[in-house]
C-alpha cells in the first residue's frame, strides 16, 4: 500500500470538524472526558484506540446519536451540538456504520440509491452511481443482487458507496476492518484512500492502527476516554510508547 504524503495544516484554513472539551457520560460512567480534535478539509484523520477506548462514542457525538453533557461540536465553523443528526447528514455528513448495516432485503443498486435519498439531481445521481460502480467492479457485478447475500468485503463495499452517493462533505468511518480478512482489509484500505485522494475528508475510528496510519495524515489515540497522543501519522508510526501500547512491537 502506497504511503499518504502527510498534509500540513494550513493555519489560515478553518478545520472542516472540531472537538471541544467534550464531555460524555453514560448514565454516572464518564466516557469521554475534555476530548478535542480538528479535521480539515481533505484530510484522512484516523482514532485509535482498544476496546471500551470511547472511539464509537466520538463517532456517535459527532454524529449527534449521543449529546455531549459539556463541550462544542462546530461542523463547518458552526456549533452543531444541539442539531439533530438528521440536520449534520443533510450539511454532508455520512457514515460508514460499523458491521455495515446495509439494507438485506434490498438489492445492492437498491442500497446505494438510498445514499442518495436526500438528493434531487437526477444528472448527478446517475454519475456517482456510475462513479461507486467503477471504483468497487465487484458490486457492478451483483447490482441486482440482494445486499444480505453478499460476503462480508462486498458488504463493506456496499456501505462505502452507499455513503458516498450522499456526496458526503465527511465521511466517517466506524471500524472498517472489523470481521474482514486480511487480504480485504488491505484492498478495503487502498479504497478508502482512493476515496479521500479523490477529494472526500474522512475520519475513522479503527482498532487496526498500522493499518490507519499507513493511509491517514495524522492521528489521535484514546485512552479511557481521553486523548493521551496526537501527532502525524509517520510520527505516531515511530513513538515507542505507540509502538509498545498498539503496534505490537
Amino acid at each position: 500500500m502506497s504511503q499518504k504524503p502527510n498534509v500540513e495544516v494550513d493555519n489560515h484554513t478553518s478545520p472542516l470538524l472540531r472537538l471541544s472539551n467534550i464531555n460524555t457520560y453514560y448514565g454516572a460512567i464518564h466516557i469521554l472526558e475534555d476530548v478535542g480534535l480538528e479535521i480539515y478539509p481533505g484530510e484522512l484523520i484516523c482514532l485509535l484506540g482498544g476496546n471500551a477506548s470511547g472511539k464509537s462514542t466520538t463517532l456517535k457525538t459527532v454524529l449527534g446519536i449521543v449529546k455531549p453533557v459539556t463541550g462544542t461540536v462546530e461542523y463547518f465553523g458552526e456549533p452543531v451540538q444541539d442539531r439533530s443528526t438528521s440536520y449534520r447528514v443533510e450539511r454532508g455528513m455520512a457514515v460508514v456504520p460499523e458491521n455495515r448495516r446495509i439494507f438485506g432485503d434490498m438489492s445492492v443498486y437498491e442500497n446505494l440509491l438510498m445514499g442518495a435519498y436526500l438528493r434531487r439531481d437526477n444528472d448527478g445521481i446517475k454519475a456517482d452511481l456510475e462513479r461507486v460502480l467503477d471504483l468497487f467492479p465487484r458490486l457492478k457485478e451483483r447490482a441486482r443482487q440482494m445486499g444480505g447475500t453478499l460476503s462480508g468485503g462486498e458488504q463493506q463495499m456496499l456501505a462505502m458507496g452507499r455513503a458516498l452517493m450522499s456526496r458526503p462533505k465527511l465521511m466517517l468511518m466506524d471500524e472498517p476492518s472489523m470481521g474482514l480478512a486480511p487480504i480485504l482489509v488491505e484492498q478495503s484500505f487502498e479504497i478508502i484512500q482512493q476515496i479521500n485522494q479523490q477529494g472526500t475528508t474522512i475520519f475513522m475510528v479503527e482498532q487496526n492502527a498500522n493499518m490507519a496510519l499507513s493511509i491517514a495524515d495524522r492521528g489521535y489515540v484514546l485512552q479511557t476516554g481521553r486523548i493521551v497522543l496526537a501527532d502525524k501519522s509517520e510520527n505516531l508510526l515511530n513513538n515507542e510508547e505507540m509502538r509498545r501500547a498498539y503496534l505490537g512491537h
